[in-house]
Order: C-alpha cells, then structure tokens, then sequence
C-alpha cells in the first residue's frame, strides 16, 4: 500500500484489541470524536515504552476533549497484556497479527526478515477521515504534542 495523506479516508480493518475483544475501525471511531491510532514497534522497548507512557500520562487531557488512544504493533495480546500492566496503561492494544493493519496503512517495515510497524501516528475523525499524520515523533512528548494538536483544532474550529 502506498503512503496515506491527511484528508484520505482510514482504511477499516478488523483485528484484536486487549481491552475490546474483536474490533474494526469503525468500532473504534463511533464513539469518540477524534482516535489517535498509533502504530509502534515493539512492547517494552524503550522508545515505545516513553511513548506509551506519555500516552497514559496525557490520557485524561486527551480523553477531555473526546479523544481516544490505541496503539497498534505486531505483538500479540500477551505481550500487551504484559505491557499495558507494567506500565497501568489505560488505553487499548492492537494486535496487528502478521502486519496486515501496518500494511494497509503504509508503515510496516521490514529488517532480516523480521516485520514491525513503524512509529507513526494518525488522527482520524468520527467519520474515518485522517486530519493530521505525525510521522516524526519525540517519543517522550508525543502525548503532549498530540493533546496540543487537538486543544488547538478545537479552539480554531
């Protein structure tokens, strides 16, 4: 799949989530205005346990202005349970059983044969469309940096 743009529609998938059980992208838009669906390499790497903790430590803030958070690797859902209770992450996990999600949204990758996502963030609405893409990511600020992103497309609206 090539390269996603802000103001393409997300592509839906079906995969399954630590906390939901079965769930599509339509499941995960309904209910909240905006869902950060971050995609990441690895639980309990370094890099991606600032970012998930920068997450959890912003989830409230985000959650105020009708945000969700899930983030989305190729770990499966022991790992994230593992993950997500070492760190009281209070967001939902992704299983992105053999890339197929990293895929459809053009951020798998692949070193020695051996697949992952890359760190990439996107915003989608509650109609499915992208409104912002972070592809370049401060992984100990981004929960701020997406709280600021919002709290701004909210007071310019």
């Amino acid at each position: 799949m090539s390269k996603l743009e802000e103001g393409q529609i997300a592509p839906d998938f079906e995969a399954l989530s630590l906390l939901r059980g079965r769930v599509s992208l339509k499941d995960l838009i309904k209910s909240k205005k905006y869902l950060i669906l971050y995609f990441y390499p690895k639980d309990d790497t370094m890099g991606c346990t600032k970012e998930a903790c920068s997450f959890r430590d912003n989830f409230e803030a985000l959650k105020s202005l009708n945000a969700d958070v899930v983030g989305v690797s190729l770990d499966d859902i022991e790992s994230h349970r593992k993950f997500a209770s070492k760190y009281n992450l209070p967001f939902d996990l992704i299983y992105d059983e053999g890339g197929r999600i990293s895929e459809k949204y053009g951020v798998l990758k692949s070193i020695f044969g051996k697949k992952f996502a890359s760190r990439v963030t996107f915003i989608i609405n509650n109609e499915g469309k992208i409104i912002k893409i972070f592809r370049k990511v401060n992984t100990s600020e981004h929960g701020k940096e997406i709280y600021e992103f919002l709290k701004n497309l909210e007071l310019n609206k």
